[in-house]
């Protein structure tokens, strides 16, 4: 694998930012299939020809096909596309990159992201609620955290893409994706320990009514989670249950 080419600062921030509407044409017969067609088309317009050249309208063509993958991880994949088509690499070969990278792609970032991360920050939010701040502070400290995450997340799959081309497999083998859920899990079942004590805590004070609907409430999500178990996603669950308390804050 030679040393990745030089790729011009607006070509890369273009492509940056064209992530973020990775999954804006998803449909059931591409996926973000087009979503990464349209990341990877300012890289494209530095072929022979530019725009309307044939090597242009060929890939654009090409990497328009079926694809999908976390969004976050996305980059990844266009990064190392992008490349390969700059490169010259033979169509099939960037054909066979693109049919089996989704699986790993997809099923890397569920992990890491939504069984993880999200969950994590979304107790941050909760035991911000809990130690007293308000709605403000509950919601930006939910906000900031996940979107630093993700930002970060984006914008190291873009690079690594780029600078591995197809060789991302080695990437994905990284210490954090390899073992990241499990220590973020471990912490967000430690902050958990934390946070929901305090919220109930600030929520029921010294009223027994209060302790009744709470005691009340957990009964019900508690029994509610568990036969829900195989449709019912945590990170959606997290999510629900931060902004009942943001609401709460709110009127209250």
């Amino acid at each position: 694998m030679t040393e990745a080419p030089k790729l011009p600062f607006a070509t890369r921030l273009a492509m940056f930012l064209r992530l973020f509407a990775v999954q804006g044409s998803w449909n059931y017969e591409t996926m973000m299939g087009t979503g990464i067609a349209f990341a990877i088309e300012p890289a494209l317009r530095l072929l022979p020809g530019g725009k309307d050249g044939a090597a242009y309208r060929a890939a654009l063509a090409r990497e328009s096909g079926y694809f999908n993958a976390h969004p976050y991880l996305a980059g990844l994949a266009v990064g190392g596309l992008a490349r390969a088509e700059l490169e010259g690499d033979a169509g099939a070969r960037i054909e066979r990159f693109r049919g089996a990278s989704c699986g790993p792609l997809g099923s890397v970032g569920d992990q890491l992201v939504w069984a993880a991360w999200l969950p994590f920050c979304s107790l941050l939010g909760l035991l911000a609620f809990g130690l007293g701040f308000g709605p403000l502070v509950v919601v930006l400290t939910f906000l900031v955290s996940y979107n630093t995450g993700h930002l970060a997340l984006r914008a190291w799959a873009l690079d690594a893409g780029w600078r591995e081309g197809l060789h991302i497999a080695a990437v994905l083998g990284h210490p954090v994706f390899r073992q990241g859920p499990a220590l973020i899990a471990r912490a967000t079942a430690l902050l958990a320990g934390v946070a929901i004590p305090a919220t109930v805590a600030r929520i029921v004070g010294a009223r027994p009514a209060a302790l009744a609907s709470a005691i009340a409430a957990a009964i019900v999500w508690s029994v509610g989670t568990a036969l829900l178990a195989k449709r019912a996603d945590g990170w959606r669950a997290a999510l629900i249950g931060v902004a009942v308390f943001a609401i709460y804050s709110i009127v209250t």
